[in-house]
């Protein structure tokens, strides 16, 4: 994030916003302007990249499914804005300690001892390491204890639209988030990868409550799509990963998509249309 507050600093904080007296590493200005940047870019990710899917990926004819609850769309909107400006906070704790220098990023891949191959390692890790910890934070969010506190939030949403992706209790939705900001402080990442990760996991997030159940035939057992997400929004207990489906198999709750066996929301709702077409 050092890079990118020195770019905000450079065109916009230092010459418009902050007094003279306000010293770009003083520490309260740091703070302050990585709050303000950590939620104008989330909100700016979510609702542009949340509109365009709304608008050119999912099937709106979802909207009429008998579990798509009144307002829906403004109740997750309303929420996802919620959740993302108490989760800023958090957020902003360990993007301050990252520009403090107490994180393992890096800037010169010529300097690393992995060079290139450690870049591309690192990617790997990134996804199977938060992966695998999501998979056990969402999983335990479905305890019967914790549950109704946090994750319920979420799942009122049983035909979730792209704007249900960030729809979380701002605890629920930190906590599934915490993998991402701990990897840079165990493992070694390029600062540019970490930006371009953290972008990918919120459009991935979006992607995943899409309504667009399609798969590639090789991948429907290796990739966690929005027809794997989808039965776990309807079937609560299956389906927990993130971008694959690795744990849901080791943790024995994989489900296969039953939008895939003819089964799913779009097969219902063809249903409902053929039997109202019969009647009339």
């Amino acid at each position: 994030m050092d890079h990118v507050l020195n770019i905000a600093d450079n065109y916009i904080f230092t010459p418009y916003v902050y007094p003279t007296s306000w010293p770009e590493d003083g520490a309260l200005r740091q703070i302050i302007s990585l709050w303000v940047m950590t939620n104008l870019g989330a909100v700016l990710i979510y609702l542009s990249f949340g509109t365009l899917s709304f608008y050119y990926v999912f099937d709106h004819k979802l909207m009429v499914h008998p579990l798509f609850i009144r307002n829906q769309i403004r109740k997750e909107i309303q929420l996802a804005a919620v959740s993302i400006f108490w989760m800023s906070f958090p957020t902003v704790a360990f993007f301050f300690w990252e520009i403090q220098g107490n994180s393992k990023l890096y800037d010169n891949i010529s300097k690393s001892s992995l060079g290139w191959p450690g870049v591309f390692l690192s990617i790997a890790g990134f996804l199977f390491f938060t992966d695998m910890c999501i998979y056990w934070i969402h999983r335990s969010m479905h305890h019967k204890n914790i549950y109704k506190h946090l994750h319920k939030q979420h799942h009122i949403f049983k035909i979730p639209t792209p704007f249900a992706s960030h729809a979380f209790h701002p605890v629920d939705g930190f906590l599934q988030s915490l993998p991402y900001h701990v990897y840079p402080f165990i493992f070694p990442l390029h600062k540019a990868v970490y930006l371009s990760l953290f972008v990918f996991v919120n459009i991935w997030t979006i992607s995943i409550h899409d309504g667009d159940y399609r798969i590639p035939g090789p991948l429907i057992c290796l990739i966690n799509g929005a027809a794997h997400h989808v039965d776990h929004h309807l079937f609560f207990n299956y389906n927990y990963g993130q971008y694959f489906t690795l744990w849901d198999r080791l943790g024995g709750s994989y489900r296969y998509p039953s939008a895939l066996l003819g089964k799913g929301p779009h097969d219902h709702i063809r249903k409902l249309m053929a039997e109202a077409a019969h009647t009339q």
